[in-house]
């Protein structure tokens, strides 16, 4: 595996700037909605480790006013876990498209960036495209400032879960990582991934835990579904 180290320390203590993002989201909210108008597809939002649809109601609020079919994850804290985790993604997918039989893009933040491909992985032919953010899906999985907290609360080695072997494997789909180089919890490398593992890599200027909300990344998220239209 690529040898990796975490986010400097200084990176860390920058996520304290996750209420100045998340305001200033708040704020323009209509304006970024309008800089990039959606085509109406279908989407589902996975948020990051111990997190709810809480807090990727900023970036749902922006896409659906943007124009697309966004749905949440409805399956409360995302507390980290194996295949059911997989099983339960399949399950929402299938309600989604009980009425629209098109394929669906999955929008990641963190840890359900890593979903997110794995999913595509196994079930390419429901799956549009994929956009993480903050995802570390490249290199050694215990090079960020989170494995530690996946493997207490998973009760498994990381290497044994679905998101510890061909991590980096490209799904089938249409694939972009948004990353920062201001994330203190992910290693750049990890988040932008290596040429053959995504299709496309966008920078943006957020921490890690702004990623579902900050100016910034929202923006990116705009502008590459409107780039990258289904096939």
């Amino acid at each position: 595996m690529t040898t990796q180290s975490p986010p400097p320390l200084r990176h860390a203590l920058g996520e304290a700037r996750l209420l100045k993002d998340w305001i200033a989201a708040r704020l323009t909210e209509d304006a970024l909605a309008e800089s990039a108008p959606g085509d109406g597809r279908s989407i589902l939002v996975l948020p990051g480790m111990f997190t709810s649809d809480r807090r990727t109601r900023v970036m749902r609020r922006v896409l659906t006013k943007a124009g697309y079919d966004v749905h949440g994850w409805e399956m409360g804290r995302h507390m980290p876990g194996g295949e059911e985790i997989l099983h339960r993604v399949d399950g929402r997918i299938a309600s989604i498209t009980k009425e629209r039989s098109d394929p669906v893009t999955l929008v990641g933040w963190s840890l359900g960036g890593l979903v997110a491909r794995e999913y595509a992985k196994r079930h390419p032919e429901k799956v549009a495209g994929v956009v993480t953010l903050g995802s570390p899906f490249s290199g050694n999985p215990r090079s960020n400032r989170a494995w530690r907290l996946w493997e207490f609360a998973a009760k498994q080695k990381i290497e044994d879960s679905p998101f510890g072997k061909g991590l980096g494997d490209k799904p089938p789909v249409d694939t972009t990582a948004i990353w920062s180089a201001r994330d203190g919890i992910i290693p750049p490398s990890a988040a932008r991934g290596l040429e053959h593992e995504r299709d496309r890599a966008i920078e943006v200027n957020s921490g890690h835990f702004a990623m579902a909300c900050a100016p910034s990344p929202l923006v990116a998220l705009l502008r590459t579904l409107r780039e990258n239209p289904p096939a």
